[in-house]
């Protein structure tokens, strides 16, 4: 079991910290998005490819993430009725709404009706940042 928990553990750190730097970036491409000329066809629709092909990978990366998570959780047990596990396991869920949120606002961008500023998803991009850091702090210290 020790051999296969530190494999599991190992690829599901390496899918975390992958889908959170696609949560981490979609929304600088936001930024961006709202930052172009309304002239700008070109820019805008290279912004979006982006976008589109960055959600989509971070939606593969989620799902192994995932399954690799339940595994370390179901099938080996790992956190099983302890507190620790539970607050983390509200905070995913709190990310993949993040996610789905995100393309909430991939949508808008891509029907031309975004409103909000630059700075709006500034802001919006650093809850994935605060996400990550609670989500790293209960799986490493396992405060309760």
């Amino acid at each position: 079991m020790a051999n296969s928990y530190l494999w599991v553990k190992a690829f599901h750190i390496v899918f975390i910290s992958s889908w959170f730097a696609g949560l981490f970036y979609l929304p600088r491409i936001f930024v961006n998005l709202a930052m172009v000329p309304a002239d700008s066809h070109a820019e805008r629709e290279r912004l979006l490819l982006m976008a589109r092909k960055l959600y989509k990978f971070a939606v593969i990366l989620m799902v192994v993430a995932l399954a690799l998570g339940a595994w370390l959780w179901l099938g080996l047990g790992i956190g099983r009725g302890q507190y620790w596990m539970h607050a983390k396991l509200v905070l995913v869920l709190g990310v993949i709404g993040y996610q789905h949120v995100c393309l909430a606002h991939l949508r808008q961008f891509e029907r031309l009706v975004n409103r909000r500023s630059h700075r709006w998803y500034r802001v919006f991009n650093e809850i994935t940042v605060l996400l990550f850091i609670a989500i790293v702090v209960l799986a490493v210290v396992k405060p309760f």
